[in-house]
């Protein structure tokens, strides 16, 4: 995942003090950060003439970090309070989950997954909601104090706005290889492996909102890891059969492309 910020530095200062991520690659423009210190998990970067994050488009809604623990969850929780930092809160029924906005009012949603074995399934569709979450109980599970974050943390999944559903669900379903696993009003979400949501899309900016402009603060591309080659060359092939407007750009690592939204996409091994 990279996102575009306005000042870099304070932008490393927030996710590595406050979230508590560390720096695995950095120069003047880009740093990688990583909670195990050997895998990035988020690639900061600040464009030349960059803007404030535009309204009403497309783009990132929010991208999740999956906590191990619940005890992680309640330390994170703790040092929002005790640091009287802003945040909203939901309980999934899948997840507990805590949603903070980074300086540049991106969004993060920091969460912990219950046991899949509790998962409720409906045929080939899962039980989500978004109830009120249990402050009080959550609170008292750890008394850690946040420092850094835990070594096993994740990306969980990313939650996108898009200006239209069934054309941006046709492409990740028919292209990508995505299942449909729940649906919200105006909201779908997708996952692959029966998970509860790899990705999460939405028209609440509006039906046909627009692309930012590519030096607006926002998301700047993330990455689809693929487990071979061969499963690459087929999800490519299906891309292009359902909208010969997918424009494949490839590079040593990565094969790049939008979505009907504009959201850029890397599609890595």
């Amino acid at each position: 995942m990279t996102i575009k910020v306005l000042d870099i530095n304070r932008s490393v200062e927030f996710y590595t003090q406050f979230i508590g991520l560390s720096i695995l690659e950095k120069n003047l423009q880009e740093v990688v950060l990583t909670a195990n210190g050997k895998t990035p998990l988020l690639r900061l970067i600040q464009p030349k003439d960059v803007i404030p994050k535009q309204s009403r488009t497309t783009g990132l809604y929010h991208f999740a970090i999956l906590l191990p623990s619940r005890e992680a969850l309640s330390s994170f929780l703790n040092h929002l309070i005790t640091t009287r930092y802003p945040f909203g809160s939901a309980d999934h029924i899948v997840s507990e989950a805590i949603y903070i906005d980074d300086p540049d009012n991106n969004g993060i949603e920091i969460y912990y997954d219950r046991y899949a074995n509790d998962w409720k399934w409906h045929v080939d569709q899962v039980e989500m909601a978004t109830l009120p979450l249990k402050m009080d109980e959550l609170i008292g599970v750890s008394q850690e104090k946040w420092t850094n974050i835990p070594p096993e943390t994740i990306m969980g999944h990313i939650h996108l706005h898009v200006k239209d559903l069934d054309e941006t669900v046709k492409f990740y379903t028919e292209g990508l290889g995505y299942d449909i696993v729940a649906k919200y009003p105006g909201a779908v979400f997708l996952s692959t492996g029966g998970y509860h949501h790899h990705i999460g899309m939405n028209i609440w900016n509006g039906v046909g909102a627009m692309k930012p402009t590519d030096n607006s603060v926002g998301m700047e591309s993330y990455v689809i890891d693929i487990v071979d080659e061969d499963t690459r060359n087929e999800l490519i092939k299906n891309l292009q059969k359902i909208s010969s407007e997918v424009n494949m750009k490839k590079t040593a690592d990565d094969y790049i492309f939008h979505d009907p939204s504009g959201n850029k996409i890397l599609l890595r091994i």
